[in-house]
């Protein structure tokens, strides 16, 4: 197995833990209802977005197939079914890694909607990580979707002796 090959589209007709994390951000951007630019660019972004010769993003070839798997399984199957298939194909670092991207997709558009938090709230009590244990690390992407540092003088983080810390 080469450096890369982390990397390299997912083909497999059977659950495995690139399938998931494709299909679980699925989950993620419909769980409102509509799919939010923001949130594409996130999936775009994660799954390996390219641009065309007409300058637009899509998705690479590589992962056009996974895509199109991913997004018929989310189709045809509940949340339910997803995680149990899922979830005993994950590593833990699978599990985290899931979790802050669906999490980061969820922010994407600058705020986590109810239906996207309860989502993520099933996900992660079916991944078995406790709140206490992901703390930490929802902190860490609160800073960095907090943009509100760079346009608001008077936002607290930018008071004169703060310092973030976990």
């Amino acid at each position: 197995m080469g450096l890369f090959d982390m990397f390299k589209s997912d083909t497999s007709t059977t659950m495995s833990p690139h399938f998931a994390f494709a299909t679980g951000l699925l989950y993620m951007m419909s769980a409102d209802g509509e799919m939010d630019n923001e949130e594409v660019g996130h999936l775009l972004s994660v799954l390996g977005g390219q641009k065309s010769s007409s300058g637009a993003i899509g998705v690479g070839a590589q992962n056009k197939q996974l895509l199109d798997r991913a997004l018929a399984y989310r189709q045809k199957n509940s949340i339910d079914t997803f995680l149990a298939e899922a979830t005993p194909v994950l590593t833990d670092a699978q599990k985290m890694c899931i979790l802050m991207n669906l999490l980061d997709s969820a922010f994407s558009d600058g705020e986590a909607e109810p239906e996207e938090q309860a989502l993520f709230a099933k996900i992660q009590a079916a991944f078995g990580v406790s709140d206490e244990r992901f703390k930490p690390f929802f902190q860490v992407l609160m800073v960095k979707n907090d943009r509100a540092v760079f346009v608001n003088k008077d936002h607290p983080s930018n008071q004169a002796g703060y310092t973030v810390q976990l």
